[in-house]
C-alpha cells in the first residue's frame, strides 16, 4: 500500500519547505543528515527478502531542483509486522558520548483505512546498536537496544498531511561508532528526515580566560569539567575553569583572570592604560585617572609620580593623590581666664591652604623676655592638653608671672610636613614651617583681699574692700562688680542686684529692715576681663524702722514669681504622669498591633464546605474560562482526579501565558466533581506572591478544569534532588523564606494547610517557591485554640506534628512543625524526611524525642529553628510571622550562615557498617553507589580499579575528586558515606539511644 495514496502532494511539498528546509546549526556538530545527503542512503533494510510482503521502500522526491530520499512503509492491513531500517555506520567523535537523533515523520490515521483497526498502529521504535568497526550488511535484531517509541502529535488524514517532529537522547555511547534502526509493528510511517548530531560548548573567553570548543557531556557526566588559560597580560591565582552543560551551555566560571599592573580589561582582553590613567595592582578594577598634584605618564604606567612641592605621607597610599606643605595658621587671639591668676587662652584660625591634607595638627612654642633677653619658658609653663599634636585651634597656657612679656609661636604641621627641609618655598605658598607669632605683655589680674562693713542703718549698708597690693601698679582705673541678694530667698526665685563701680566703697540704700543680704564683689582687669572674686559675705541691716512701698512691691513681685513657676512644676508632673499611665495600659500586644500594617482590618477565609450548594463557592471565588481560551500541550503529571497538562491560556485583552491545566478523568461521581472544584474555591481566595496563583475554572462544560499558574520547574523536592549540592545556603535560604511567607499569609487568614511538604511546593523559572495542593487544607474552627478535628482520614506521618497524628488536632502550629520538615528537605536536597524507617518507626522515634539530624553544611542558626518548630509543646513553637523575620535578618547579614551545625553521617545517610539497609553486606560498589542515589558514578568508579567495598573504604576525598566526581555535593555525600561504612556502629542503634 502506497503511503501518500490519496494524500494532496503540494500541502506536502509546502510543508517540506516551511518546516524541514529551515534548520539551525547552534553549537550542534552533525554526524548524519538524511535530507542533506542528496545521493542514495543505502540504508538496510530487513528481512532481506520478504516476497510478496513489502517493507521500509526509498522514494527519490525532487524539490526545487533538488533531490532528496524518502523511506516508507504501509503494510497496516497485515498481521505481525517486523520491518527494520538500519542507516549506515555513524562514526562518533571520541568524547561525544550523548547525541541527539531528531526525527521528522508522517503518520496516517488508522481510521483512513478500512477494516484494518485491529491491525493497523500508529506508532514505530526507535532502537541503536554501538560497533568498532562498519559491520556492513550484517544484521541482528540482538545487537540492538531500544532507545524509544515514538508517537505522533499530529495523525495525517486522507485529505491533509502532517508533519510531526521529535528529538530522543542517545546517552553513554562509548565505542568508535554506532547504527540506528527504525522498527515498523504495522503502521504506516513515511520518515522524512533524520539528523544526529552532538551538542558543543562553542570555544568561548569568560572572566579574561579562553576555554576551546568542547563536546557536551552525557548523563554520567551532567557538567563537564573545562580548563583554560588567562589572556595575554592577564593572571589569575589558580587555574581557570568552566562546566560545560548537557545543552551545550557554560556555566560556573571558576579561578577569575584579572589584568596585571598596567592593563584593564577592554572586551575580553587585557589592554594597556592611557597615558594620564594607571593601574597599580593585579585585579578587575579599571585604570585610575592619575590623582591631584601627580605627573601623568605615557601608557601602561603603575603609578604617578608626584609634582615638585607635593608629596605623599609615609602612610599614604601609591595611588592616592600628593600634597603641599600647609600654609601658616591665622588669627591668634590671647585672652585671660576668668577666675584663674596666671592663665591664658591661645585660639586661632587654621591654615587658609592646608594643601589638601586633612591630618592638620598644631605645636605651640611659648618665650618670656625680661628687657632685651628672651629665653624659652621651659617646664614651668604648662599647656592643657599638650603643647604639641594638637587637633583642635586652642589651648590653656598656666603659671605665667605677672609683669613680663610673653611670645607664643602657633605652627601648622601635616603628614608631608617632614619634608619641609627639602622643600623650596614659592613666592605664592609659604611653607609648612611658617608659624604665626603673638607677643604680649601678661599682667596678673587684680583679686579682692577683705570685705568689711563701715556703716548700716535699717534700711542701708555702706561697705569697702581692699585689693592685691600689685593693683596699685596698673596704668588704668580699675572698675569691680558688686552682687548682692536677701539670704532667706528662695533659690528658684532668687533676684540678685549687679552694680559696676569705679571706687572700692559704696553705699546701698533701700534695704528692708532686721534683713540679712549676701555681697560678693569682683576686679576688673584694664582690659575689661574679669578678675579674682572674694568670698561671699553676709551683713544685716538695723531692726528699727518699717518696710517701705517699695520692699513690699519687691517681695509681692517674687511671691507672683513664685507662684506662677510652682503651677508649671505642678502642670508639669501631671502630664509625666498621664503619659506614664497611658503607658502602662498598653501591654506587649498592643506594641505587637501598632503597626499599620496589623491595624488594617484582615481578610478572613472562607471554608467552600460550608456551602449548602458548592457551586456557588466556586462560582464566587474562581473566574470562570471559556474552554476555547485553553490550549493544552503536553501531559506534565497525574493527580488525585485526573491528568495534568501544561498549556496556554489566552483569555480576551490579555497576554497569552503558560498554564497549568488540571482535569478531571471521565466517569466521575458528582461528588468526586465537588471534591476537585473545592480547591478552586480554596485557591480562588488568596492573592500573595508565594502562594499558587488560580487562573479559573471550566465548570459549565463537559469536562471540568482547574487552570492555574505554571511553575516551569516543578515539584520542590525533585527540582532540588536533580540540582543536588548546586546551590549555595544563602540561595537554599531564599527558598525558605518565600515559603514562609506564604504561610504567614495563609496562618494570618486563619487557614491549615495540613499538608506542607517539599512535593507540595512549586517552583518557577526565577527559583521563587510557591505553596500549593489544598486537598487536605481546612479552616481554622472560631473556638479558643484554634483547632479542626478530622473523622479519619490519610495524614502524611513524616511532616505531621504529633499533636495532629495522635489528635487528629490541626492548627497553624502544627503547619509550623511541618515547615519545620521541609526546612530540612531543602537543606538536604530533596531527601526523604527519616530515609526508610517506616510510619510506625517514625512516629515511635517522635514521641521518643528523637529529631531528624542536621543535613550536610546545614548553617547552624537554620537548624535551630528547625528544632524550635520540632518543640513537643506546640504553644512554643514559633509563629510564621516570625519564622519570615528571623530568615530575613539571615539574608541580610549572610555571614550568619557560614557557622555549620554538627554532621552525623552515621544517622544522616543511614548507612550502617559495610551492609545494606537490611543488615547483609553490600555485595558491589554499583549497590553500594544506588544505595546513596550516587549510581551515575558507577563506571566512573570501575574506571578507577575501584571494584569492591574494601577498595572503597581505602579512599580519600582526593581519591574520589580524581575519578572525575566534581560537584559539591555528591563528593560530600560520596566522602560522608565512606566515612559511614568505615564506622562499624549501626544506623539503628543509634536510633534506638
Amino acid at each position: 500500500m502506497d503511503f501518500f495514496t490519496g494524500v494532496r502532494p503540494l500541502l506536502f511539498s509546502y510543508v517540506l519547505i516551511n518546516g524541514i528546509l529551515i534548520t539551525l546549526q547552534t553549537k550542534e556538530e552533525v554526524l548524519l543528515d538524511m535530507k542533506a545527503t542528496g545521493g542514495e542512503l543505502g540504508w538496510l533494510t530487513w528481512p532481506l527478502d520478504q516476497g510478496d510482503k513489502s517493507g521500509w521502500e526509498v522514494t527519490q522526491r525532487t524539490l526545487n531542483g533538488s533531490q532528496f530520499y524518502t523511506y516508507s512503509v504501509c503494510n497496516v492491513g497485515e498481521r505481525e509486522q517486523d520491518n527494520w531500517l538500519r542507516t549506515t555506520f555513524i562514526q562518533r567523535r571520541p568524547s561525544a558520548s550523548r547525541v541527539f537523533v531528531e526525527l521528522q515523520f508522517i503518520v496516517r490515521d488508522c481510521n483512513s483505512f478500512d477494516g484494518t483497526s485491529l491491525t493497523c498502529k500508529e506508532t514505530f521504535n526507535l532502537f541503536t546498536s554501538e560497533s568498532d568497526a562498519d559491520v556492513g550488511t550484517t544484521f541482528r535484531k540482538g545487537q540492538f537496544k531500544k532507545v524509544a517509541t515514538i508517537a505522533p502529535d499530529e495523525i495525517t488524514s486522507k485529505n491533509e498531511l502532517r508533519i510531526n517532529t521529535e528529538t530522543r537522547v542517545v546517552e553513554n555511547l562509548s565505542r568508535k561508532g554506532f547504527y540506528l534502526a527504525f522498527q515498523d509493528i504495522g503502521a504506516c510511517v513515511a520518515l522524512l528526515s533524520t539528523r544526529v548530531y552532538y551538542k558543543t560548548c562553542l570555544a568561548t573567553v569568560k572572566s579574561l580566560a579562553s576555554f576551546p570548543e568542547t563536546v557536551a557531556g552525557g548523563e554520567n557526566q551532567a557538567l563537564r569539567e573545562v580548563s583554560g588559560a588567562c589572556v595575554v597580560n592577564a593572571v589569575s591565582e589558580e587555574l581557570p575553569r568552566i562546566y560545560c552543560t548537557v545543552d551545550g551551555e557554560w556555566v560556573v566560571p571558576v579561578g577569575q583572570c584579572q589584568c596585571n599592573l598596567g592593563y584593564e580589561e577592554v572586551k575580553d582582553a587585557c589592554q594597556e592604560c592611557q597615558p594620564g590613567f594607571f593601574k597599580a595592582a593585579a585585579s578587575g578594577d579599571k585604570c585610575e585617572l592619575c590623582p591631584a598634584n601627580t605627573q601623568r605618564l605615557d601608557s601602561g604606567a603603575l603609578f604617578c609620580p608626584c609634582l615638585d612641592g607635593f608629596y605623599r605621607a609615609p602612610t599614604d597610599p601609591p595611588s592616592g593623590p600628593c600634597s603641599g606643605l600647609p600654609s601658616a595658621p591665622r588669627d591668634l587671639v590671647a585672652t585671660t581666664t576668668q577666675l584663674s591668676t596666671g592663665k591664658l587662652h591661645l585660639s586661632w584660625s587654621p591654615p587658609e591652604d592646608t594643601g589638601g591634607r586633612t591630618d592638620i595638627t598644631y605645636s605651640v612654642e611659648c618665650q618670656r623676655c625680661e628687657g632685651n633677653v628672651c629665653q624659652l619658658c621651659g617646664e614651668k609653663v604648662r599647656y592643657e592638653p599638650a603643647s604639641t599634636g594638637l587637633t583642635d585651634n586652642k589651648v590653656s597656657v598656666s603659671e605665667l608671672d605677672a609683669h613680663l612679656n610673653y611670645t607664643f609661636t602657633v605652627e601648622a604641621h601635616s603628614g608631608v610636613s617632614l619634608f619641609a627641609s627639602q622643600a623650596t618655598p614659592r613666592s605664592n605658598r609659604p611653607p609648612s614651617t611658617s608659624a604665626l607669632t603673638t607677643s604680649l605683655h601678661y599682667t596678673e589680674p587684680p583679686r579682692i583681699t577683705t570685705m568689711r562693713l563701715v556703716e548700716r542703718t535699717s534700711t542701708s549698708l555702706s561697705l569697702s574692700w581692699d585689693v592685691s597690693p600689685r593693683i596699685r601698679l596698673q596704668p588704668r582705673p580699675i572698675r569691680y562688680e558688686l552682687t548682692y541678694r536677701k539670704k532667706d530667698d528662695n533659690l528658684d526665685v532668687t533676684t540678685y542686684i549687679v552694680l559696676l563701680l569705679e571706687k572700692n566703697v559704696v553705699q546701698i540704700s533701700d534695704l528692708a529692715p532686721g534683713t540679712a543680704y549676701l555681697f560678693r564683689v569682683q576686679a576688673l582687669g584694664s582690659d575689661g576681663s574679669p578678675g579674682g572674686s572674694s568670698i561671699e559675705e553676709q551683713f544685716e541691716t538695723s531692726p528699727e524702722g518699717r518696710l517701705t512701698q517699695n520692699n513690699t512691691a519687691v517681695i509681692f513681685g517674687a511671691a507672683v514669681v513664685g507662684a506662677a513657676m510652682l503651677f508649671v512644676v505642678i502642670l508639669v508632673l501631671f502630664l509625666r504622669r498621664r503619659k506614664r499611665n497611658s503607658h502602662s495600659r498598653q501591654g506587649p500586644e498592643d506594641t505587637y498591633f501598632s503597626s499599620s500594617e496589623q491595624l488594617k482590618p484582615l481578610k478572613t477565609y472562607v471554608d467552600p464546605h460550608t456551602y449548602e450548594d458548592p457551586n456557588i463557592a466556586v462560582l464566587k471565588f474562581a473566574t470562570e474560562i471559556h474552554p476555547s481560551h485553553i490550549t493544552k500541550q503536553k501531559v506534565i503529571g497525574a493527580g488525585e482526579f485526573g491528568e495534568v497538562y501544561r498549556g496556554n491560556l489566552k483569555m480576551p485583552g490579555r497576554k497569552e501565558v503558560a498554564v497549568a491545566i488540571k482535569t478531571l478523568k471521565p466517569g466521575y461521581t458528582e461528588k468526586q466533581r465537588q471534591d476537585f472544584l473545592s480547591e478552586a474555591s480554596i485557591m480562588g481566595q488568596f492573592s500573595h506572591q508565594n502562594i499558587i496563583r488560580l487562573e479559573g475554572v471550566v465548570t459549565k462544560f463537559k469536562h471540568a478544569m482547574i487552570v492555574t499558574e505554571y511553575m516551569e520547574n516543578g515539584a520542590l523536592d525533585r527540582y532540588l534532588k536533580d540540582h543536588d549540592g548546586e546551590f549555595p545556603s544563602f540561595q537554599l535560604v531564599g527558598m525558605m523564606h518565600g515559603i514562609a511567607a506564604g504561610m504567614k499569609y495563609l496562618s494570618d487568614m486563619s487557614y491549615v494547610h495540613r499538608d506542607l511538604a517539599a512535593r507540595n511546593i512549586l517552583v518557577n523559572n526565577n527559583l521563587e517557591c510557591k505553596v500549593s495542593d489544598f486537598g487536605l487544607s481546612r479552616v481554622l474552627e472560631d473556638d479558643p485554640e484554634g483547632t479542626y478535628t478530622t473523622s479519619g482520614g490519610k495524614i502524611p506521618i513524616r511532616w505531621t506534628a504529633p499533636e495532629a497524628i495522635a489528635y487528629r488536632k490541626f492548627t497553624s502550629a502544627s503547619d509550623v512543625w511541618s515547615f519545620g520538615i521541609v526546612m530540612w528537605e531543602v537543606m538536604a536536597f530533596g531527601e526523604r524526611p527519616y530515609w526508610d524507617m517506616s510510619n510506625h518507626e517514625v512516629m515511635k522515634a517522635i514521641n521518643e524525642a528523637f529529631r531528624l539530624p542536621a543535613p550536610m553544611d546545614c548553617p547552624s542558626t537554620v537548624y535551630q529553628l528547625m528544632l524550635q518548630c520540632w518543640l513537643q509543646d506546640r504553644s512554643k513553637r514559633p509563629r510564621f510571622g516570625d519564622i519570615v523575620n528571623l530568615l530575613d535578618k539571615l539574608l541580610r547579614s549572610p555571614d550568619s550562615l557560614k557557622i555549620i551545625a554538627d554532621f552525623d553521617p552515621r544517622v544522616s545517610i543511614r548507612l550502617p557498617s559495610t551492609s545494606g539497609s537490611d543488615g547483609s553486606p553490600f555485595r558491589s560498589v554499583s549497590e553500594w553507589l544506588e544505595s546513596i542515589k550516587m549510581s551515575q558514578y558507577s563506571e566512573n568508579f570501575t574506571c578507577a580499579g575501584v571494584v569492591t567495598m574494601d577498595h572503597v573504604l581505602q579512599m580519600k576525598n582526593e581519591d574520589i575528586k580524581n575519578i572525575g566526581v566534581r560537584l559539591p555535593g555528591h563528593l560530600k555525600r560520596i566522602a560522608y558515606s565512606i566515612l559511614g561504612l568505615k564506622d562499624q556502629t549501626s544506623t539503628l542503634s543509634v536510633f534506638a539511644v
